[in-house]
């Protein structure tokens, strides 16, 4: 493709991101994405991995695990809560470095805890920083990707979650024996607070959140220099065009829950629920699960290991995002997870069917999980897109409480593990029609905005 040697005065930020090839500082930026999205995996999962340990150790029962597999998901909730607004103020890249170190230090302090109260409180601060550090660095990656490949560069970033998640059972299951439990929480801490120092030396600023909030137009020619080439040093003015329609300037939840936007956020927020309702309860239970129905404890947390493994489908449904109608590609990932791990209740006693059952339905289930940010980030404007895809984590962060506790009370109610799995597949269709009243919700808006455009001409 050929170039002009001389550029205009004018020009739009995405319209010079979509004109070129990915460049190394684009991976650059999908690289460090990826590393704060795997470690977040790693340690939202860690403590399900060390779950039977902390029984045989510290004496405790299952129920009263309950509040420490809980806590780092209200933290979690609340750091994404809180962070969304405060990235679509002070930028993403503050808010990511800030986090990341946030969780690695409270991570690593929670290996020398002494009792579930400590260590409940350890992990609610540990979820602050995960809770927010995650819908900062979807918002990144989306801003820095062209619009044809947004959605399959968000799930690959975002397939990081869930191998975070498998890694930690891996190493868990070796590390443990060895080293004990709190071997897990060191490196779950020393990691990110290496990576954090990386963030301060090569993250960059969104250059659309730089366009928006006015930013001196020098720093905007830096960074899209490493895209587009020193032609855009000749540039005086950078524009912000938007494919969704910006109904309040000052963004936030305000835009969010605006009528065009409404009743889509409700549903993003309802599906995103639903989805960590099955997630969690089945990355936190799962092991223990296994155990009491006769596999041995390693066995057990390695066929656990898979289910968050199967995540790595996402690639394929962002390129099928890319291409058709989105809603309507998740929606059908939640509809086969329902079926999915409702069979997993029923493969219980056949090892290498159960194997089998259980990465299928993480490969179904994190698959469409992890399509809803790429989802979220497409569906908001610049001026609240942090704000949106922060929120509808936060909300849906509600629903992995939820999952371990219900786990909890049916363990309480005696419910046998088809049960279990019976009821946790019912989430999934509640998820897939979720996202088909939004996808008719969609149609409905865009029919009235070509109308209305078309009005105006």
């Amino acid at each position: 493709m050929q170039y002009p040697t001389t550029a205009p005065r004018s020009a739009d930020v995405q319209r010079l991101i979509d004109d070129h090839p990915l460049s190394r500082w684009q991976w650059v930026v999908f690289a460090l994405c990826f590393l704060i999205v795997l470690l977040d995996g790693f340690d939202t999962a860690a403590i399900g991995y060390i779950a039977p340990s902390l029984v045989n150790e510290w004496g405790v029962s299952k129920p009263m695990l309950a509040p420490v597999l809980s806590a780092a998901l209200f933290g979690l909730a609340a750091g994404a809560l809180a962070s969304g607004p405060i990235a679509d103020r002070l930028g993403r890249r503050r808010v990511l470095i800030a986090t990341v170190f946030l969780f690695g230090l409270a991570t690593l302090a929670s290996a020398f805890a002494t009792d579930i109260v400590q260590l409940s409180a350890l992990r609610f601060v540990t979820g602050l920083g995960l809770g927010a550090a995650m819908p900062s660095a979807v918002t990144l990656m989306s801003e820095y990707s062209p619009t044809s490949r947004r959605s399959m560069l968000t799930n690959l970033m975002f397939c990081g979650f869930p191998l975070g998640a498998a890694f930690g059972g891996f190493l868990a299951a070796w590390m443990i024996p060895q080293w004990g439990w709190q071997s897990v929480l060191v490196l779950g801490g020393v990691v990110p607070l290496l990576l954090a120092v990386a963030l301060v030396l090569l993250l960059p600023e969104s250059v659309r959140f730089m366009v928006a909030r006015r930013q001196p137009v020098e720093r905007i020619r830096a960074a899209l220099a490493r895209i587009a080439g020193p032609q855009v040093q000749q540039i005086e003015r950078f524009t912000l065009s938007e494919t969704r329609v910006v109904t309040n300037e000052r963004g936030g939840l305000a835009q969010m829950l605006a009528r065009p936007y409404r009743l889509g956020t409700l549903m993003l927020w309802l599906a995103y629920f639903m989805g960590l309702v099955i997630f969690y309860a089945l990355i936190n239970w799962m092991p223990l699960l296994f155990k009491e129905s006769g596999i041995d404890p390693r066995t057990a947390t390695l066929i656990s290991a898979l289910f968050p493994l199967g995540g790595v489908g996402a690639v394929f449904f962002g390129w099928l995002m890319d291409r058709v109608e989105p809603n309507r590609i998740v929606a059908l990932g939640f509809a086969l997870t329902a079926v999915a791990v409702w069979s997993i209740g029923h493969l219980v006693g056949h090892v290498g069917g159960l194997v089998v059952g259980v990465f299928l339905a993480g490969a179904l289930m994190n698959t469409a999980q992890s399509s809803l940010p790429a989802l979220a980030a497409g569906f908001y404007p610049t001026n609240a897109r942090a704000t949106g895809v922060s929120w509808m984590l936060g909300i849906g962060r509600f629903g992995g409480i939820a999952g371990s506790l219900l786990v909890a009370q049916l363990g309480a109610m005696q419910a046998g593990i088809t049960t279990v799995f019976a009821v946790l597949a019912v989430p999934g269709l509640i998820a897939a029609a979720a996202l088909w009243i939004k996808r008719d919700a969609d149609t409905a808006t865009d029919d009235r905005d070509a109308r209305s455009s078309a009005l105006a001409h």
